[in-house]
């Protein structure tokens, strides 16, 4: 199996990279939608970061990657006390995946002819504690995308036929890439993504040249590349973990959540979900970067990836959304 390329070794997509280590600080951000050029990295990125974090641990043999044997669901019938490690799982949801497959199956004539809660997981199941990735997110079936919106809400996966009832926990970061010029994402979904960044393929020659340096380093020689880069990766880790550790301690005063209100109000977005996403968001930048407190500069720096996909469309203003917020970002942190 290829090894996925290192994240540290990406080129430039600067804030698609910290989205997703900022994600990877809080899970309860809420995930990432990366729109933008093919070709500028999404996957690999999001495959990348996987590989980067510590691996988790899990009872041997549980299907939802339970950390402990009494959360493993009676149905898997897992016998073994054991924990092992496994990678951090990215788990990809291909557009044309029925329903069965993506929240799990029952054998509803084993279960009435046995007795027996017969069930096979789905993709939900083994995203559970890890990524679920979506290429193309703005062409999934509304059915699908309906699941996702209970499941995203609960944090759970129940399946019901004929008067049964499956349940496991499914809570993953969900990351969803895809081009706007192939359709938009339904709104109900787009909320639901904590953070949104544009990518756009590099225009200097030089940053260009660079990625296919790398990108052909890595295919020719991928142990080598792989070791020349473990150090970078390394560090990075152990800059994640020590902010998940730190994140608790990192205080927002009042003034931050006026600051955060303020932005809302005046960017009239919809809902909370804003200023708690702009909170979070920011938080996690403090301990990433081993700040006490949130400042305004935490702010700034994260208020156009959460919150310029929930802006309402204003028809007479052309600016892109990112532009909108900061333009508002700057009058109202002035």
């Amino acid at each position: 199996m290829t090894s996925p390329f290192p994240f540290t070794a990406i080129v430039g997509q600067d804030d698609m990279k910290l989205a997703m280590i900022l994600t990877a600080i809080d899970p309860g951000i809420g995930g990432v939608l990366v729109f933008g050029d093919r070709g500028t990295g999404k996957s690999t990125a999001v495959r990348a970061l996987a590989a980067l974090l510590p691996p988790i641990e899990v009872v041997e043999g549980c299907p939802v990657n339970s950390a402990r044997h009494a959360d493993c669901p009676d149905w898997a019938n897992v016998s073994s006390d054991r924990i092992v490690t496994r990678p951090t799982p990215v788990i990809d949801l291909p557009l044309g995946a029925t329903e069965d497959r993506v929240v799990g199956a029952l054998d509803i004539e084993r279960a009435l002819t046995r007795g027996e809660k017969a069930f096979e997981p789905g993709l939900l199941a083994r995203a559970n504690r890890g990524y679920l990735y979506i290429d193309e997110a703005n062409l999934l079936e509304d059915h699908i995308v309906d699941l996702l919106l209970d499941v995203a809400q609960s944090g759970e996966n129940v399946v019901e036929r004929e008067g049964l009832s499956i349940r496991h926990a499914a809570r993953f970061v969900l990351v969803g890439s895809g081009n706007p010029e192939e359709g938009e994402l339904r709104p109900q979904l787009l909320d639901r993504f904590g953070l949104s960044v544009d990518v756009k393929s590099p225009t200097d020659i030089d940053e260009r040249i660079e990625v296919i340096r790398r990108r052909d380093a890595f295919e020719r020689d991928t142990d080598a590349f792989m070791a020349t880069w473990a150090p970078q990766d390394a560090a990075l880790r152990d800059r994640i973990v020590a902010a998940r550790a730190a994140i608790g301690r990192v205080e927002s005063s009042d003034a931050t959540l006026r600051d955060c209100a303020g932005l809302c109000l005046a960017l009239g977005s919809d809902g909370l979900r804003g200023e708690l996403t702009l909170l979070r968001t920011a938080r996690a930048l403090a301990a990433f970067e081993d700040a006490g407190a949130i400042t305004r500069d935490h702010l700034r720096r994260v208020s156009a990836m959460a919150l310029s996909h929930r802006l309402r469309r204003d028809p007479l203003d052309e600016a892109g959304s990112a532009t909108r917020v900061a333009r508002i970002v700057d009058d109202v942190l002035a």
